[in-house]
């Protein structure tokens, strides 16, 4: 299976802070956004993901990033030239994708809960063409919808409906089986001239092939997506660090732990940052 991480679009939202930088390379707490999706991919025991951005801010995904090898993955770059929505990825991605699955988590999305390896797991093992997610929220008529019966099979999906007929938000992560992108590509662009992600999880729908895992109570899901969901974000990640002593998105932990990178590799990253408190966590680690 492949990753992709969309992390284009103006972030206008967060103006003046995204004026001159994209809102997934501004820290969340200690750490750049981008770390958190990037480790529900590791997660998954995904390692070959595809890094979409814009022409301004590619080369310093690729600055912050490298190649990958340094925790063991291989990363992909692609050019968005312009924002034409979230299933534009997919399109753009088609030959990075070839004829495998993949997986699309947005890069402004933060995922939080214990078993969270294993509803991934679920995702990738299942037998559907898409699986998508729900988070049961207190305002669901500000998100996308999905109503769904008691075999977790989606019944509807409505965008920022007035009636919502559940209270189970769509979060960014998506699964998808190859046939994504051909549907991708027959999708109209809307009124607002993108493609739709709905639109294509509504076409896997009428094939039936739409299946909906929902995040238990407990799990978290934080928007990042104005000032003070970046701030609630890094007091989040703040608190439980601080409190349960283990960091939330280490990602070259996440690769260690997947057996990506070796402990003397680890050791070796948490050299170089061993004038942090990141790196000292690292260098504990390998202890």
């Amino acid at each position: 299976m492949k990753g992709i991480i969309l992390a284009g679009g103006k972030g206008t939202r967060l103006y003046p802070m995204t004026k001159s930088i994209s809102k997934q390379l501004l820290p969340i707490y200690d750490k750049p956004l981008i770390y958190y999706p990037l480790s529900v991919l590791l997660l998954a025991s995904i390692n070959d993901i595809l890094i979409i951005s814009t022409p301004e801010d590619l080369p310093l995904y690729k600055k912050l990033l490298g190649d990958g090898s340094r925790i063991g993955v291989n990363f992909t770059y692609k050019i968005q030239e312009k924002p034409r929505g979230l299933a534009d990825a997919f399109i753009i991605g088609e030959d990075f994708i070839g004829k495998d699955s993949v997986c699309l988590v947005l890069g402004d999305n933060v995922f939080y809960g214990t078993n969270m390896t294993s509803i991934l797991r679920s995702a990738i093992n299942s037998n559907v063409g898409a699986t998508i997610f729900g988070y049961p929220v207190k305002d669901p008529s500000a998100f996308g919808v999905v109503e769904f019966d008691k075999y977790n099979n989606v019944i509807s999906l409505e965008e920022k409906p007035e009636k919502p007929k559940s209270n189970y938000a769509v979060p960014g992560l998506y699964f998808y089986d190859n046939e994504v992108i051909e549907i991708a590509k027959s999708i109209k662009p809307s009124k607002r001239g993108e493609i739709e992600i709905t639109e294509v999880n509504k076409a896997y729908l009428k094939k039936n092939k739409l299946k909906v895992q929902l995040f238990a109570r407990g799990f978290a899901w934080l928007d990042t997506g104005t000032p003070k969901g970046m701030l609630q974000a890094a007091e989040f990640v703040e608190t439980v660090q601080e409190r349960q002593g283990f960091y939330l998105s280490c990602i070259e932990e996440i690769a260690w732990r997947r057996g990506f990178i070796s402990t003397e590799k680890l050791k070796e990253i948490g050299e170089e940052l061993k004038m942090t408190e990141y790196g000292k966590y690292i260098l504990s680690l390998c202890d």
